[in-house]
């Protein structure tokens, strides 16, 4: 009665459920990896954050900025310089604007410092003057934004002395030095000034996308079980066609009734015979 399993029909079907099953087994075990590792890089960063944990590295040891290093404490030594102010910061719920400052350190090269956040438009008159002579700065380290950064809108249209987006590329023609690929947020500013508290990296934490990758992760199960649904059905089903058929429920087709019509057409064509 399984013969029919040896059938070129079931033979593809076959085929099909042998690869489609682990296809989408293997999808769904990377799915939820991915959901995995972001669950991790949340920990992390929450880790990082502790009072415990609030121990400063040097910043060359820290770079490049990925999501184990993004949020720890870098020091780096050296002079501040040029000060900008970064508009359109908002801070629980409230707009306001970062004090930015560059600080040129002992290595030759320079790196942003958010030394501080303050309440309403971006004004050069309200924003403290960095420091002179020689400091050591301690702040957390953040990695460059991008554009599409939530919140932070392009440089182009900002008057002079503004900052849009903070990043190398950006400050590479506003201060005439080389730039580190990252940024400090110092955690205790002066001034009645508001610490910026460190922020998670891109496509990391729990955000939208990390509970797409785990509704992604049931999808891809989901169909493992449709596959696999699909074929015991079609199974009973040709499994129930052929008992009837021994059991005599179904009727057979009359052997010649496939051939009545051809005969018929025959019969038409063939010319009268006077």
């Amino acid at each position: 009665m399984h013969r029919f399993l040896l059938t070129p029909r079931w033979w593809g079907i076959n085929v099909f459920v042998a690869l489609a099953v682990p296809f989408c087994l293997f999808m769904g075990t990377w799915q939820l990896g991915r959901f995995e590792d972001r669950v991790g890089s949340h920990r992390e960063a929450a880790a990082a954050a502790r009072p415990a944990d609030r121990t400063a590295a040097p910043l060359d040891s820290l770079l490049p900025v990925d999501t184990k290093t993004s949020g720890r404490l870098a020091s780096a030594s050296g002079e501040y310089a040029d000060q900008l102010l970064v508009p359109d910061r908002r801070l629980d719920g409230a707009s306001g604007f970062y004090v930015l400052t560059v600080l040129r350190t002992d290595s030759g090269k320079a790196v942003p410092v958010v030394r501080g956040w303050l309440p309403g438009a971006a004004d050069p008159a309200r924003a403290p003057a960095a420091p002179t002579g020689r400091v050591e700065v301690t702040g957390a380290l953040q990695a460059s934004e991008n554009s599409g950064t939530k919140g932070v809108h392009a440089q182009g249209g900002l008057p002079a002395g503004q900052l849009g987006v903070i990043a190398a590329a950006s400050l590479v023609n506003i201060v005439p030095y080389e730039l580190y690929d990252a940024w400090l947020t110092v955690q205790t500013p002066a001034d009645g000034m508001v610490p910026v508290p460190a922020q998670a990296p891109d496509n990391t934490g729990l955000d939208l996308k990390a509970f797409q990758n785990l509704g992604y992760t049931g999808e891809w199960f989901v169909f493992v079980a449709f596959v696999l649904f699909m074929w015991v059905r079609l199974y009973r089903r040709e499994v129930e066609t052929l008992r009837d058929e021994e059991a005599g429920l179904l009727d057979p087709v009359p052997a010649g009734a496939a051939q009545e019509p051809v005969a018929s057409a025959g019969a038409a064509q063939e010319p009268a015979r006077g």
